[in-house]
């Protein structure tokens, strides 16, 4: 069986980095089946919160699949609590995803969150040194951009464009799992690919 996924996302490096994540989520839990990630639909959070610019956007992400699967959002919370926004959010994506399975995540505060999350396995990558060591809550630090090119050796700083899709393909999914958002990021790609029809 096979299954699409239409995503839509908010950054340059979620462009490449959150269907590298989709797909190895996806993998995880559902390995006999083939997923396909649809090329994400890139709107500023800005923009996406703004009266129906969200649903015109899952709207012509579901149209991009041909109404065939199931719509993924994917947004940072920044300073939003995302246990406040995102119900809402989904409300107004349900009503526009065209009766397809549809979820919305926000990364607390950021997506690099769940890579300093899983800091112990981005040893050796994009410059950060092979001690690194995860901080003790690192859903809540302040920065998690700024936590990853402080530890980047000689005068590297952290690139999402060039650095997030690197470290998708290598952050330890299990580590990550130290936060609430990537977990949640967890079981909805397991119950979207569950949910979403074949796409052939």
């Amino acid at each position: 069986m096979a299954k699409r996924i239409a995503c839509v996302v908010e950054g340059h490096g979620d462009l490449e980095a959150v269907p590298i994540a989709v797909h190895r989520v996806a993998h995880h839990a559902a390995p006999e089946l083939v997923v396909q990630v649809s090329a994400p639909l890139r709107t500023p959070k800005s923009r996406l919160v703004k009266p129906g610019e969200l649903e015109r956007a899952v709207e012509f992400a579901a149209r991009r699949i041909d109404r065939k699967g199931a719509v993924l959002v994917v947004l940072d919370s920044d300073a939003d609590c995302p246990a406040l926004v995102g119900p809402q959010l989904l409300a107004r994506a349900s009503g526009a995803a065209c009766g397809l399975p549809v979820a919305v995540v926000l990364a607390k505060r950021e997506f690099e969150s769940w890579f300093v999350a899983a800091a112990e396995s981005l040893g050796g990558r994009v410059g950060l040194p092979g001690n690194l060591q995860a901080p003790a809550d690192p859903e809540n630090i302040l920065g998690a951009k700024e936590w990853l090119t402080d530890r980047m050796e000689g005068t590297r700083s952290y690139s999402p464009t060039l650095d997030q899709p690197v470290l998708a393909r290598v952050f330890d999914l299990d580590r990550a799992l130290r936060t609430d958002s990537f977990a949640k990021f967890r079981r909805e790609i397991a119950r979207l690919v569950n949910e979403a029809p074949d796409a052939w």
